[in-house]
């Protein structure tokens, strides 16, 4: 019998408690029957913001010289291959001077004559045509030499890397074009220490660009790193079939860390203005749609507001509604679980 007494008093015990622990709970985390969600909220304020636009573009030589003599001839040496880096003035090709040795002995001939015959005009002993006409070929010869000599001798322009070799030392050059570039060519030299972007631009934008203006360029090979540029020219036109407009960014490289041909992403900014922006993290999406929304704590209450979304800043974007005002607490962690009307309490 005392076995049994001790067996009903523990059932008891167990009755009791397992009634009393849910009417505790529900004390600490309900309010007239229904449950207070804990969240953490942000005040709603205007920011400064740069508005700005993002488009794709590969990089190119700032400059790009095809070398070419004037006039076809023998090449008797070629200084340099594909790859190497060169500086302004070096010589690179050097071709026949035959006819360049022949011009300097007819010049030489002529300076001599005008020599003589300046003496004979200063004594009067000569007429002033025959004088006028020595002096006309002795200028015209001494312009030849100098053509010559810039064609025979072929010096590099700017400093830059030899990108194209099409022929070889003791080749006649004959002035055709060479198929890999369309056109005639010994060697081909590009500028890499400066290079520049083309950038297509939706003619919208047209009245916001100038000359001068700044930009930061991103490359997937070096991700989180920015690199500045700026704009230098701007097309006078708009394209009619695609309604969009080319500028050309400049971008200093002294590293060589950049490359023609590398993709990029040139990002232009246009304005400084106000705007509204919250951590992303704020703003939650209807599945199966478009719809965009995020909660504002409001009397301890959380109200869903459907927001337009603008531009994106870093982990920041950008909201439009009507029903948003300054001064509003953004729900912005514990929302994923929330529904219009739900009770809220804000966490320290």
């Amino acid at each position: 019998m005392k076995q049994l007494n001790t067996f009903i008093g523990l059932l008891a015990v167990l009755a009791i408690s397992s009634c009393s622990a849910p009417k505790e709970e529900a004390e600490t985390n309900t309010e007239s029957g229904r449950l207070v969600e804990r969240v953490r909220v942000t005040t709603l304020a205007k920011e400064e913001i740069t508005r700005s636009i993002e488009y794709s573009a590969s990089l190119e030589p700032f400059n790009t010289v095809h070398m070419v003599p004037a006039s076809p001839g023998r090449i008797e040496a070629i200084h340099v291959e594909l790859g190497d880096r060169v500086g302004k003035g070096q010589e690179l090709v050097r071709m026949n001077d035959a006819q360049l040795n022949q011009a300097r002995i007819q010049l030489n001939n002529l300076k001599a004559d005008y020599a003589r015959l300046d003496t004979l005009k200063k004594l009067g002993s000569i007429a002033e045509q025959q004088y006028e006409q020595l002096q006309a070929q002795y200028e015209a010869a001494k312009e030849n030499v100098d053509f010559l000599e810039d064609n025979t001798l072929l010096l590099a322009p700017f400093n830059g890397l030899i990108s194209g070799k099409y022929h070889e030392a003791g080749e006649m050059y004959s002035g055709s074009p060479v198929a890999e570039i369309g056109k005639a060519a010994i060697l081909t030299i590009i500028q890499v220490d400066k290079l520049k972007a083309i950038v297509s631009i939706s003619e919208k934008y047209f009245p916001n660009i100038q000359k001068g203006m700044p930009v930061s360029v991103t490359f997937d090979v070096y991700p989180g790193e920015k690199f500045a540029g700026q704009v230098f020219r701007i097309a006078p036109t708009i394209n009619p079939q695609s309604r969009s407009f080319e500028i050309e960014v400049s971008m200093d490289n002294p590293a060589g860390k950049l490359r023609p041909g590398m993709f990029g992403r040139v990002t232009i900014g246009l304005e400084n203005t106000e705007a509204t922006v919250l951590p992303a993290l704020a703003i939650l999406k209807m599945q199966g749609s478009n719809v965009r929304y995020l909660f504002v704590e409001r009397n301890g209450k959380a109200k869903r507001v459907e927001v337009t979304l603008g531009d994106r800043f870093d982990d920041k974007v950008e909201v439009i509604s009507s029903e948003l005002q300054s001064g509003d607490q953004i729900i912005v962690e514990g929302q994923a679980r929330l529904l219009d009307g739900a009770l809220v309490e804000v966490a320290d």
